[in-house]
């Protein structure tokens, strides 16, 4: 017999899940997740904006490097995702293998305390990502199966919210040690680093037990949720060909293309603070700027979510895209600290609009039972691309031998012409009354 908070969970006929549209109403999954990425990022992201400043300033690497750092872990991350979250529509379990990965991630943050050499600092972000990599797909399909359709966006939402309010609450901290070791000084010293690596252990092991202990996998289902929705809803993207009886329909592998040209552009956020920095920043402004990042991203990604169930992803995202071009426009050209911040801000303003959206759009487009594989495939159209990405926005930044590149300035406006591409190519992406005439043409012949 179906438990019955299982039932109003998946949102089955009988439940009393139409017309919520509450926080209060989420069930217990996706509030467990919520906060175990609210601690891990508090531990995250301590280390991971301070990690480049580290590299660059205390053990004077080139930006071209740590792009290939950045480009490497991200990679690595990338192909452990697609096993991942195949592995997890196989078994039908999700829980087990996003708990490993956490729990990977924390055991690999204590080695930054000896790091000496960008090696070092490269063996540990791979045993980072590969943590990563093994919890982001079960973890997001996860979510999505605990969540009913009309709630998708408002449920992604919050987990965004709540992993970006960690963020802040960790830079925070993150900036509450470096203004006590260093205070005004512009570049970071070991001794801060190292003090950061050991408070950033505590909420990374929270992390770990709360997912243990109070998540729950629930049963996957094949279910045909294109009939769930009215003729006229929003969500006009949702849409699966005939071909998703044995594999992903073309919407979802054209929306996959699209994300791997937008992210060729979309190089490390390293690149930000590095950028920020030159434009005059001292640690202590690079760390308030990220602050005001994350604020206005974790305020933002919940309203954005709950209005992609109302209004269509596709529409947010495209928005979402344009609006990026204009802000990496905006970084190509800044020239003054404050200019920097107030870019950021309003990258903040992109994140939030996109990023729990996105991958509300993936659980759109694809059947409930591949949502775990569809997981790992975006996720690694992504970091698969993040090794080019950073390694060309390094280039394009310093050059490479005698070649000094194009300047700061040089990856941002590349990025920006990229992100015009993905919209408009976005725009074409088939709608639901052109995905059912190709299905009615299809069954015809």
């Amino acid at each position: 017999m179906q438990d019955p908070e299982f039932q109003t969970e998946q949102g089955f006929p009988g439940s009393a899940s139409k017309g919520r549209h509450s926080l209060r109403n989420l069930p217990r999954n996706v509030w467990v997740v919520t906060i175990t990425s609210f601690f891990n990022d508090i531990s995250s992201e301590m280390l991971l904006n301070l990690m480049p400043l580290f590299l660059f300033n205390v053990l004077g690497v080139r930006t071209s490097v740590i792009g290939l750092i950045e480009g490497i872990a991200e990679t690595t991350a990338s192909l452990v995702k697609i096993v991942s979250g195949w592995i997890s529509d196989r078994i039908r379990k999700r829980k087990a293998l996003a708990v490993c990965g956490y729990a990977l991630s924390t055991l690999a943050k204590p080695f930054l305390y000896f790091a000496s050499s960008w090696g070092a600092v490269l063996g540990v972000r791979f045993a980072d990502r590969m943590g990563k990599g093994l919890r982001t797909a079960p973890r997001d399909a996860l979510v999505a199966d605990t969540i009913e359709k009309r709630q998708r966006g408002l449920a992604f939402g919050l987990h965004r919210a709540g992993d970006t309010a960690g963020a802040v609450l960790g830079l925070l901290i993150a900036l509450v040690v470096v203004l006590t070791a260093q205070r005004e000084t512009t570049v970071l010293s070991r001794s801060t680093f190292q003090t950061v690596v050991l408070l950033s252990l505590i909420p990374a092991a929270l992390a770990v037990g709360i997912l243990a202990a109070g998540a729950k996998d629930v049963a996957i289902h094949r279910q045909q949720e294109l009939a769930d929705l009215p003729e006229d809803s929003p969500q006009e993207t949702v849409v699966r060909s005939r071909d998703d009886r044995s594999g992903f329909g073309r919407p979802f592998r054209y929306f996959l293309g699209i994300v791997v040209l937008f992210t060729l552009g979309n190089s490390s956020d390293a690149f930000l603070v590095l950028r920020a920095q030159t434009a005059g920043l001292t640690v202590g402004g690079l760390l308030g700027m990220l602050i005001t990042f994350n604020l206005v991203y974790a305020l933002i990604s919940t309203p954005a979510g709950a209005l992609s169930d109302r209004v269509g992803r596709h529409r947010l995202l495209i928005g979402g895209w344009v609006f990026y071009a204009l802000v990496y426009l905006g970084f190509s050209r800044a020239a003054e600290g404050w200019q920097a911040w107030g870019l950021m801000t309003a990258y903040g303003i992109y994140y939030g609009l996109t990023d729990g959206v996105a991958k509300a759009f993936v659980a759109d487009l694809v059947p409930e039972e591949r949502r775990g594989t569809a997981y790992g495939l975006y996720n690694a159209a992504i970091g698969l691309t993040a090794l080019p990405a950073s390694f060309i926005a390094g280039l394009l930044w310093q050059g490479l031998g005698s070649w000094h590149g194009f300047g700061p300035g040089a990856p941002f406006l590349f990025g920006a012409v990229l992100a015009i591409v993905a919209s408009a190519m976005l725009t074409l992406l088939p709608t639901s009354q052109q995905g059912h005439a190709e299905n009615t043409n299809a069954e015809r012949e």
